[in-house]
């Protein structure tokens, strides 16, 4: 019998930078990345796979006579830190959100703790601005992916596509609602 793992879901840990996030990612893989005291310690994503413990799989691959043994896994990427204008190339930039793009769900990491031993990267503990910068940064990566597909769509219109005008309407939409939320 073999062992196959499924990787079946993954989470993005983001935040702004020395919010946590390494640290949380380092709790929930039982990794140990550096977790610095300085901005953008992270440089490139950290990858760690979990396998979610589930007691009946055994007896089921018993049960069934199973070959292989395929055990739930999830993957966790611990993203480098957002700042206000990675969106367009500020911090480290753009590079960090197409990584984002990667995953199935997103965590944030918000810094709700005073320690002055701890630099924070606006010097001030605000989780909620935090979370609306973070927030700002992906809704404006969304805009710009919307932006080069309704492009796309419109060259497809241009040659005849019959399902363009349709699809041109449900990105312009998209479009604003995303230009409307920031």
């Amino acid at each position: 019998m073999s062992v196959k793992r499924s990787h079946s879901l993954s989470l993005g840990i983001v935040g702004l930078p020395n919010s946590g996030k390494s640290t949380i990612f380092n709790a929930l893989t039982k990794l140990t990345v550096p977790a610095e005291n300085f901005p953008f310690c992270t440089i490139d994503k950290n990858v760690g796979v979990v396998e979610i413990p589930d007691e009946k799989l055994g007896r089921m691959s018993a049960y069934f006579n199973a070959k292989k043994i395929v055990p739930s896994a999830m993957t966790f990427v611990d993203i480098a830190g957002l700042v206000k204008g990675a969106s367009k190339g500020e911090g480290l930039g753009n590079q960090f959100l197409s990584h984002i793009r990667e995953t199935d769900v997103i965590m944030y990491v918000l810094r709700a703790f005073e320690s002055k031993e701890i630099v924070h990267v606006y010097e001030r503990v605000n989780p909620v601005e935090d979370f609306e910068i973070v927030q700002a940064e992906l809704i404006f990566k969304d805009i710009e992916v919307v932006e080069k597909k309704i492009a796309t769509v419109n060259k497809m219109a241009r040659i005849g596509n019959a399902d363009a005008a349709l699809e041109m309407n449900i990105l312009e939409k998209i479009q604003k609602e995303g230009v409307n939320s920031v």
